[in-house]
């Protein structure tokens, strides 16, 4: 049985709860041009995963099923019945599989940037980014991070936002890190993404390497009720890169399904 922890978090506005959840080598500050466009109307909890930014950092390995209970230890602590769920890359595999496991606590899913459907070439892809940052070290593998989570324009335009996501991931315990990245490499949603009820938003890049609108059209396929965006021109780090696009239709599907 997995032992949560007591995650570090923040609370911003009034409304439905909305709790976010971040991806690999992150924090709860991802979210924060996206929160800035939420909350007039959602009371948003976002928190950093264990591990990482100023949450307790027990020793790896971890599994996905630490990172549900630490999800549910926090919805207890905050008192809240029901929420809607958002997660971003791997914080995108974590809802679902709280929703899975807690489906009487969810109002809706946010699935953003995520994966599921991989092929096995798509497996070994990620698979293979993972070894070569045991063999080579984290550092030395970021550049080809960089060129799949940001445009080219982007990069030549804010460089500063860049290097601060790249210091990120290296001021992140390296045994965290990997330790994240295995389960993001790892989860397979497929065989159980049917099972889940709660409205969706399926969201991805129209150009996100990892996560691509191939691999998100099967994740809305499988959601009964879902709906799919896919932004254009976008990466993988559409909450940096540009959450100005990313709010509109994230408030659009909340409104509707407020709760």
């Amino acid at each position: 049985m997995a032992t949560s922890i007591r995650s570090a978090y923040s609370v911003e506005g009034e409304g439905p709860p909305l709790i976010l959840i971040h991806g690999i080598g992150a924090s709860r500050h991802s979210w924060d041009g996206l929160i800035l466009r939420l909350r007039d109307e959602f009371r948003i909890v976002s928190y950093d995963l264990r591990g990482h930014g100023r949450s307790p950092r027990p020793a790896p390995p971890y599994s996905l099923d630490d990172l549900v209970e630490d999800l549910e230890a926090l919805r207890r602590e905050l008192g809240i019945e029901r929420a809607h769920f958002a997660g971003h890359s791997l914080g995108g595999m974590i809802g679902p599989a709280y929703a899975r496991r807690y489906p009487g606590r969810v109002l809706s899913l946010g699935l953003y940037s995520t994966a599921a459907f991989r092929t096995t070439d798509d497996a070994a892809r990620v698979q293979g980014v993972v070894a070569a940052m045991r063999a080579r070290g984290i550092a030395p593998v970021l550049e080809t991070l960089r060129d799949r989570w940001f445009t080219p324009d982007f990069a030549q335009r804010s460089p500063e936002v860049i290097e601060r996501r790249l210091r990120q991931v290296i001021d992140t315990d390296p045994a965290v890190f990997l330790s994240v990245f295995d389960i993001y490499a790892g989860t397979e949603m497929a065989p159980w993404l049917g099972e889940l009820r709660a409205p969706a938003l399926v969201l991805t890049g129209e150009h996100d390497g990892g996560c691509p609108p191939r691999l998100n059209r099967e994740i809305a396929a499988a959601l009964p009720g879902s709906e799919l965006v896919i932004l254009p021109a976008l990466r993988h780090a559409i909450l940096l890169e540009a959450p100005e696009v990313v709010a509109p239709p994230v408030l659009d599907f909340l409104r509707r399904h407020r709760g």
